[in-house]
């Protein structure tokens, strides 16, 4: 796998796995008692972005290295299904 396909691979991955990880932990204003004048209430009293991308980092890594072991081991990602249940 060149470095670009592996680039675009991680990128991907880190992206889907952002979508996945924001909502953790996510509490409203509302929830939260303090509305902030001019916004919705139900807009995040704290998101924890830093967090979140550094969980996604980490997540994406892992889910990156078992997929690119894979690749490299010489089987596909069409073989996955032989190895799920029967």
């Amino acid at each position: 796998m060149s470095i670009g396909s592996s680039l675009a691979l991680y990128f991907i991955i880190w992206w889907l796995t952002l979508f996945a990880v924001l909502p953790w932990g996510v509490k409203t204003q509302a929830e939260d008692g303090a509305v902030t004048p001019g916004s919705v209430p139900s807009a995040p009293a704290r998101p924890h972005l830093l967090k979140k991308i550094l969980w996604t980092t980490l997540i994406a890594g892992l889910l990156f290295a078992a997929i690119y072991h894979i690749l490299t081991v010489g089987y596909s990602l069409d073989d996955l299904p032989a190895y799920g249940p029967k």
